[in-house]
C-alpha cells in the first residue's frame, strides 16, 4: 500500500496565525504539548468550538478531546499527522460534543501517522446518547469515556470523506483502539465516505447505537473490518473490505444481542484466506448484495447461534455456500480515496465485448472471468493478475468464438498467480475452440461444463506469448481438477509461445483434442502430469523443459485414448525424486525427437500394454529398458521470463 503523503508542519508554520481568522476569540486547548491549536498542535481538552484551517498540517501529539456542548469542525483537505506514540494519541468526541468533518471527494480529510503503520496511534472515538445494551452512562474501553442514553436520534455530528491510517494502538492486554469507535452513536449522525487502512484492531466498531454509514473502504485491519456489539441496529451501505495480510480476524464480527443491523452491498476480497462473517452468541444481521472471494470460511456461527439469525439475500445463511457473486461495490469509483489504494481492478463475471487490460494497474481475479463468443481479452506486456485463493471458483475461461491475446515479452512477461502460489489455490486458464476432437462436436468440458469441439482445425483462439502461471489446479470435484492451461479443441491458428506453469496441483497443460502447438514451455512441480493429452490431439510441442523436485507427481508426459501422433521436438525432463517419465494409455502414442530424461525410476510406461511402436523416439520404437539419458536438449538458462512472479 502506498503511504499517505502528509504535508510538513514546517511548510505551513507561516500560516499558523491565519487560523485565528476562523474564530471570534482565542480558543485554546488545556494540557497541550508542543504548542496550542492555533500553532497547529492538537492535544488536550478543547475549550471552545473551533474550526481548523485546511492550510495547516496539524500534529496530533496526545489525546485531543471534544467535550459536551462543543464542536470541532474540520474543513475539506485538512491533514492531521498523529504522533506514533500508541495509546496516548487519539481524538475523542464525548457525549453532547460534535465533530463536523467536511471532506470532499476531491479533498478528503486525512488522519494518519507519518508512516501509516498499524498501531502507531489510537484513532477516532465518538460517544453518543443512543441506546446500548450496556445501559446508560456505560464506560468505554477507550479512555473510560461515558456513553449511552435513550436518544436514538442523537447526533454526534457529521463525517464525510475521511481517510484514517495506522490506528489500533494497544490500550492494555485486553483492549485496542479501532479506526473509528462508535459508542452509542445516534442515527442523527451522518457518516459517509470513510476509509480505515492499516489498523492494528478493527476498522470500525459499533457499541450499540443506531448510527449508519455509507461507502466504507476497509483495508488490512488486523482484527475485524466491521465489528458490532451491544445491540447496534444501524445500516452499513456499500462496504469494500480488502485483506492482503495474513492473520486478521474477520470481515464482519457481530456479538451479543441481535438487533438485526443491516448490511447493503458488501464486497470482501482476501488473498490470504481467513474467515469472512462471524457471529457470536445470538448475534445476526440482514445482508443483501454480498460478494466474498478468497476466504477459507465464509460463515462462522462461533457459539452455535442459529443460522436463521443471519439473513443473506432473503434466506437463512448457509455455512457451506461460497457467496462468490459478482462484486457489488467498486471502490475504483471512490475518488476520495488515494487512487493508488483503489487501483486494484477486480476481474469477475462475463466478458461480452473486447477488453484490454492496463499493465500499470493491479488486477485481482476474484471468481470466474469468462470471455464469451465474439469478445477478445487483451493482456499487455508486464500485466500481473493476482488470483485469490478461492479454489475452483477462480479461473479464466476463453469460450468458443472468443479470443485471448497475451502480449508478454521476454523482459515483461504476463503473470497470473495466487499470492502464496501454492498448488490448487485457484483454477487456471481454459481455452475452448472449434477444432476436431474424438469427443465430438459440442462436447462438454469437465471444467465449467463449457462447450468445445467442431470441424475447424485451423480455428484461432488468439495468441499467448510469455505467460507465467503459478498455483493452479484447484479441485473441481472428486474426479476432476483444473490444469494450468486446458486446451479444449483449440485450433492450429492459435499461437502459444514461452509459457511456464509452476506449482500446479494437477497437470501443467492438457490438450483435449485439437491441433494447437506450443513452443518453449517450462513446467515445474505440477503434481499430476506436466503435459497431458487425450481425444486425438495432434499438435506439436517444441522445446519443453520439465522439472520435478517434489515427490508424488504422476508423469512428465501422459497420452491417452486415440493416437493422432502428436510430436515433441526437444524434450528435457529432470527429476530429483524418481517417478515415471513417459506414460501412454490405451493406444496413445507420439513421435519424440531430442529426448533427454534424468532421474526417473521408470522412463517408459505403456499403461494398458499398447504397442511400443506407437511411440517413436529419435526414429525408433520406444524401449522400456532404454535410459534416454542424452545430454539436455533444452537449455532454459536464457528463459528469463519463466521466473516472473507477482
Amino acid at each position: 500500500m502506498k503511504k499517505i503523503v502528509l504535508k510538513s508542519v514546517a511548510a505551513f508554520s507561516m500560516l499558523a496565525s491565519l487560523v485565528l481568522g476562523s474564530c471570534t476569540s482565542d480558543p485554546l486547548t488545556s494540557g497541550t504539548e508542543g504548542g496550542d491549536i492555533e500553532d497547529g498542535f492538537l492535544n488536550g481538552l478543547l475549550e471552545e468550538s473551533y474550526t481548523l484551517d485546511s492550510r495547516v498540517n496539524y500534529k496530533l501529539t496526545g489525546s485531543f478531546i471534544v467535550p459536551e456542548g462543543l464542536k470541532l469542525t474540520i474543513p475539506a483537505g485538512t491533514q492531521i499527522t498523529a504522533d506514533a506514540s500508541g495509546a496516548d494519541v487519539y481524538l475523542a468526541v464525548l457525549k453532547g460534543g460534535e465533530i463536523d468533518i467536511q471532506g470532499s471527494v476531491a479533498n478528503p480529510v486525512i488522519m494518519s501517522s507519518a508512516n501509516g503503520e498499524a498501531g502507531d496511534w489510537g484513532g477516532l472515538t465518538l460517544c453518543g446518547e443512543a441506546t446500548t445494551s450496556a445501559g446508560i452512562n456505560a464506560e468505554a474501553e477507550v479512555g473510560g469515556f461515558k456513553y449511552g442514553g435513550s436518544n436514538d436520534t442523537d447526533s454526534s455530528g457529521s463525517i464525510k470523506n475521511l481517510v484514517i491510517v495506522g490506528t489500533g494502538a494497544q490500550i492494555n492486554t485486553e483492549s485496542q483502539y479501532n479506526g473509528i469507535s462508535f459508542y452509542a452513536v445516534g442515527s442523527g449522525t451522518e457518516v459517509e465516505n470513510i476509509a480505515v487502512i492499516n489498523g492494528a484492531d478493527d476498522g470500525v466498531e459499533f457499541f450499540g447505537g443506531s448510527v449508519s454509514a455509507k461507502n466504507v473502504y476497509l483495508e488490512n485491519n488486523e482484527d475485524d473490518a466491521i465489528d458490532w456489539t451491544e445491540g447496534w441496529n444501524g445500516t452499513v451501505e456499500n462496504a469494500y473490505v480488502k485483506h492482503t495480510k495474513a492473520g486478521f480476524s474477520t470481515v464482519v464480527e457481530g456479538d451479543k444481542v441481535n438487533n438485526n443491523p443491516k448490511i447493503i452491498n458488501l464486497t470482501a476480497v482476501s488473498t490470504v484466506g481467513g474467515t469472512a462473517l462471524q457471529f457470536k452468541k445470538e448475534s445476526g444481521a440482514t445482508i443483501t448484495g454480498l460478494s466474498l472471494a478468497g476466504y477459507d470460511k465464509n460463515i462462522d456461527m462461533k457459539d452455535a447461534g442459529a443460522l436463521s439469525n443471519v439473513q443473506i439475500e432473503g434466506v437463512d445463511a448457509d455455512d457451506t455456500a461460497s457467496y462468490a457473486a459478482a462484486p457489488t461495490v467498486d471502490p475504483t469509483t471512490w475518488s476520495w480515496i488515494d487512487a493508488e489504494l483503489t487501483s486494484e481492478v477486480l476481474l469477475t463475471g462475463n466478458v461480452t465485448a473486447d477488453v484490454t487490460l492496463d499493465a500499470s494497474k493491479s488486477y485481482l481475479l476474484t471468481s470466474s472471468y469468462i470471455v464469451k463468443s465474439g469478445a477478445k481479452l487483451t493482456i499487455p506486456a508486464g500485466t500481473k493478475i493476482t488470483a485469490v485463493a478461492g479454489g475452483a471458483d477462480v479461473y479464466i475461461a476463453i469460450l468458443q468464438g472468443a479470443q485471448i491475446d497475451v502480449q508478454g515479452t521476454t523482459s515483461e512477461p504476463v503473470v497470473m498467480s495466487s499470492v502464496a502460489a501454492n498448488g490448487g489455490d485457484w483454477g487456471g486458464l481454459t481455452i475452448c475452440g472449434y477444432a476436431t476432437t474424438s469427443a465430438g462436436v459440442g462436447a462438454e468440458a469437465e471444467v465449467g461444463g463449457f462447450i468445445y469441439g467442431g470441424s475447424n482445425d485451423t480455428d484461432n483462439s488468439g495468441s499467448i506469448k510469455n505467460l507465467v502461471l503459478r498455483g493452479t489446479g484447484a479441485q473441481i470435484n472428486t474426479e476432476s481438477q483444473y490444469n494450468g492451461i486446458s486446451f479444449y479443441a483449440v485450433g492450429s491458428a492459435t499461437k502459444v509461445e514461452n509459457i511456464a506453469v509452476i506449482n500446479g496441483a494437477d497437470d501443467g497443460v492438457e490438450f483435449f483434442g485439437g491441433t494447437v502447438s506450443v513452443k518453449n514451455i517450462y513446467l515445474e512441480n505440477n503434481e499430476d502430469d506436466s503435459i497431458d493429452w487425450t481425444e486425438g490431439w495432434n499438435g506439436t510441442v517444441e522445446n519443453s523443459y520439465i522439472s520435478h523436485t517434489v515427490s508424488g507427481f504422476s508423469t512428465a508426459l501422459e497420452g491417452d485414448k486415440a493416437n493422432n501422433n502428436p510430436k515433441f521436438i526437444n524434450l528435457t525432463a529432470v527429476s530429483t525424486v524418481d517417478g515415471t517419465a513417459l506414460q501412454f494409455k490405451k493406444e496413445s502414442g507420439a513421435t519424440i525427437t531430442g529426448l533427454s530424461l534424468s532421474g526417473y525410476a521408470k522412463n517408459i510406461d505403456m499403461k494398458d500394454n499398447g504397442a511400443l511402436s506407437n511411440v517413436q523416439i529419435d526414429g525408433a520404437d520406444a524401449d522400456t529398458s532404454a535410459a534416454y539419458d542424452a545430454a539436455a536438449t533444452v537449455d532454459v538458462s536464457g528463459w528469463s521470463w519463466k521466473s516472473a512472479e507477482l
